[in-house]
């Protein structure tokens, strides 16, 4: 079930209506029936797939917790970690290692005949495989307790606002909300509402418009030179972003409605006037779950200098290939790792030199240099991430900038755009839908725009929901609607 679909407008209403109805106690049963419901809309028979590795995780850490030799403990986590990552390889990774087995070995002039799986990837797998490895890690290191009721921990491994993409909860922040009794409050339900509408609005009416141009390029970019590239890769930046946080508006909106508080997993991050500061407002579930079960297990910054940087090179290189099954993927996350690294021998220098500029404008201006580069270099990143093999990623790279002299030259690039599919018109929709989405980061970066509404007069309050529910009424292009791109992940 896709939340940008009827069916979903019909189930979650029911779902939460049944929640407050229904007795404390029998909740957690409701809400587990609910999300196998959801998934198995999708594939039914993967719901056994999430069944077993919700068994195998909370009975690892029910063993971990009641043994105190720790060879049995530590077995029993590896044993846990391998049958979930395990999965996870079977599912998304088998036909990639044997494609890329085949490849060296032709190189050799060996034979290699593995045959290839026609496993269907699972929806959200990378996501839930990734939650239940921290809950069992946490519980090995004395950071969560062993949950004992089956029942709640299944919930916990599948609730259905953020079980296909996130964001990626730890135990101790969701797990113990299964247990606390919700009211029902006006005041939240009015706040989950109008979240989920903004996650609408973010999904529907700008990333799914932002698309069809990006489609239109990134599936022929060698039919294109220069500003068509470039604008292609800058609209694909904002896609991915208001696709992805459109989700978790979508995700944090519905579980508001029922009592939950799932943590942000955005925070403007393309405000960011650094990679590492990128990162920490970037999908935070997932860069906080790599720094935390991979980068400082691997010994963070408390190493050798070269040591470091191999531990940043390597956090990023796993966290693409996480992404997808495909050697882009991979040079998407070696290059931010590439980024980090410089970072981390040239960004002090950067540090330095801010401290020394004493005049406020003169720091707005270096601010706004930092966050400009910032920005190109995660466009820049975002390039091979789209694109759909390194031929084209190559082209887009060496192409951006070709042509620049015919930028001025207004009906030639009028031709250009509506060689992309697009007239003008269409133009100016992706391009205001961005704006809205910028608008409101700057508003949201001082003070969140929720608070803001909640004290506002009521007309204000909604007339701002009636826009909203307006532009995704109307300005969504339905005829050309496209799947959230993270579900694939």
């Amino acid at each position: 079930m896709l939340f940008n679909s009827l069916h979903y407008l019909i189930f979650l209403p029911i779902v939460v209506g049944l929640y407050y109805l229904l007795p404390h106690r029998w909740r957690w049963l409701l809400l587990l029936v609910a999300s196998y419901y959801f998934y198995m809309c999708w594939k039914a028979e993967y719901a056994l797939l999430l069944l077993v590795s919700t068994g195998a995780a909370y009975g690892t850490a029910l063993g971990i917790s009641q043994s105190d030799n720790p060879q049995r403990r530590k077995a029993l986590l590896w044993a846990c970690i391998t049958l979930l990552l395990g999965i996870l390889f079977t599912f998304k990774y088998f036909n990639f290692v044997n494609a890329s087995l085949r490849d060296l070995f032709a190189a050799w002039k060996i034979p290699l005949e593995i045959p290839y799986s026609n496993l269907l990837l699972p929806i959200g797998i990378s996501f839930y495989t990734f939650q239940k490895i921290s809950y069992v890690v946490d519980v090995y290191y004395g950071r969560a307790k062993a949950e004992k009721h089956f029942g709640i921990f299944a919930v916990y491994s599948c609730f259905f606002p953020q079980l296909v993409a996130g964001p990626i909860e730890r135990a101790p922040h969701l797990l113990r909300q299964f247990y606390e009794k919700h009211e029902f409050s006006y005041e939240r339900a009015t706040s989950g509402l109008m979240l989920i509408l903004w996650g609408f609005f973010k999904k529907v009416v700008v990333a799914d418009r932002v698309a069809i141009l990006v489609k239109a390029v990134y599936s022929d970019p060698h039919s294109y030179r220069g500003l068509p590239l470039i604008t292609a890769t800058v609209f694909f930046a904002f896609q991915i972003y208001c696709d992805f946080s459109g989700y978790t508006d979508i995700a944090i909106g519905s579980a508001r409605l029922l009592g939950f508080d799932l943590m942000a997993n955005f925070r403007q991050p393309y405000f960011s006037k650094s990679i590492p500061e990128f990162w920490r407002r970037w999908h935070i579930s997932l860069s906080t779950w790599f720094k935390d079960y991979l980068y400082i297990p691997l010994g963070g910054n408390r190493v050798a200098k070269w040591r470091w940087y191999y531990n940043l090179f390597i956090t990023f290189f796993i966290s693409g290939l996480w992404h997808g099954a495909n050697w882009t993927f991979a040079a998407w996350g070696t290059l931010h790792g590439a980024y980090m690294v410089l970072d981390s021998i040239f960004g002090p220098g950067r540090d330095w030199l801010r401290a020394q500029l004493k005049n406020q404008a003169a720091q707005t201006f270096f601010d706004s240099l930092n966050l400009a580069l910032t920005f190109g270099l995660v466009a820049v990143a975002w390039i091979p991430f789209r694109a759909n093999n390194f031929s084209d990623a190559w082209y887009i790279f060496t192409h951006l900038f070709s042509d620049v002299g015919n930028w001025l030259n207004l009906p030639a690039v009028a031709l250009q755009f509506r060689g992309m599919g697009l007239n003008s018109t269409e133009l100016i929709y992706c391009a205001a839908g961005v704006g809205v989405v910028i608008f409101y980061d700057i508003i949201d970066s001082h003070r969140n725009v929720w608070e803001r509404l909640k004290s506002a007069p009521r007309p204000v309050r909604w007339a701002v929901s009636y826009a909203l529910l307006i532009l995704v009424l109307f300005f969504g292009p339905y005829n050309q609607a496209q799947n959230f791109i993270y579900f694939q992940f």
